[in-house]
């Protein structure tokens, strides 16, 4: 159902709520990417990626501004209380900037995904298999019914 007012499109399944924006753009690796200005993307973790990894604790780059990354390149990492995980390019070009806000308050990944949360910028052009607002809901429609499907087997289920 998606909200007039806020632009966004209200999601639940199963114990997971969420307001998806209908702005930007989405990967099946659960990023979100948003022109911040022409030829700019800011790139940042969709609620559902940070509700895997749990409360985040610490994050950091291994690239610097005016590095050229390329789409699928591990650009840095994060952890959570659940997990540590590479952090993944999204965009191909030069990476600009990563967020000083998060420097001061990292809580703004799980609290403010999709607006102060944000991670990096890139001057470049987004991975080509980005998906709209819709074809993100598909896709977690089907990562979370996975989940639930594994949940349900027993020891002795394939």
């Amino acid at each position: 159902m998606e909200d007039q007012r806020s632009g966004a499109i209200y999601y639940k399944r199963a114990r997971f709520l969420t307001h998806l924006p209908v702005d930007r753009l989405y990967t099946k690796s659960h990023y979100w990417v948003a022109r911040s200005q022409p030829g700019e993307w800011r790139v940042g973790l969709t609620k559902f990626a940070g509700r895997m990894l749990g409360d985040l604790v610490e994050f950091g780059f291994g690239v610097k501004p005016g590095d050229r990354i390329e789409v699928g390149q591990v650009i840095g990492w994060v952890e959570g209380f659940k997990a540590v995980s590479d952090l993944y390019s999204v965009v191909e070009g030069e990476f600009t900037t990563s967020n000083p806000a998060l420097d001061a308050d990292i809580t703004l990944m799980d609290s403010k995904p999709y607006s102060e949360g944000w991670l990096y910028e890139v001057r470049g052009q987004p991975d080509p298999t980005v998906v709209d607002v819709k074809g993100y809901i598909a896709l977690l429609d089907a990562t979370i019914d996975k989940m639930l499907e594994g949940r349900h087997e027993g020891p002795g289920d394939v």
